[in-house]
């Protein structure tokens, strides 16, 4: 189990990185309104990355943005904020 001190090895964007996860994964991201299987992209977050496989992207970190990975079949496999 890894060692988490407060403020020093805890992740302060990891409450909403679990939230998105949990509001993302296994969903396909559409133009249309959420329902169980849809989350409409509307809803995202102004600085949101959405990352296809073999997409090239930056390295820069910015805590306050969110990245979503996404699967080949367009699904949503998971989520981080950097």
């Amino acid at each position: 189990m890894p060692l988490v001190v407060p403020g020093i090895t805890s992740n302060s964007s990891g409450d909403k990185t679990e939230e998105w996860t949990n509001k993302l994964v296994g969903k396909k991201l559409a133009d249309e309104p959420s329902n169980e299987t849809i989350f409409c992209k509307t809803e995202l977050p102004q600085q949101t990355r959405v990352i296809e496989p073999g997409m090239m992207v930056t390295k820069d970190y910015n805590p306050d943005r969110l990245n979503v990975h996404i699967k080949e079949d367009g699904t949503v496999s998971h989520v981080n904020h950097g």
